[in-house]
């Protein structure tokens, strides 16, 4: 990634003008993608985060213990916020 920066020629600024210039469904049609590009990025930090090793093991076997103690309680299966 960082050869393809230091290679790169168009910089930030003129790609941000070359998507202004976009008509306005190819506009909607990037958004998208990039919605779809950081979502994906987003679940892969989750799982790393969350996979033996991970950043919020930790945190998660605390709210385990909580549970298991009967200081929390877990929410129903299948519920969406």
């Amino acid at each position: 990634m960082d050869r393809l920066r230091q290679n790169r020629s168009v910089g930030l600024t003129q790609i941000q003008h070359a998507i202004a210039e976009l008509p306005a469904e190819e506009q909607t049609a990037l958004a998208a993608w990039i919605v779809g590009r950081d979502r994906a990025c987003w679940d892969e930090q989750i799982e790393r985060d969350f996979s033996p090793g991970g950043a919020g093991m930790e945190l998660l076997d605390r709210v385990r213990k909580q549970v298991r103690d009967g200081l929390s309680r877990p929410l129903p299966e299948g519920r969406s916020s």
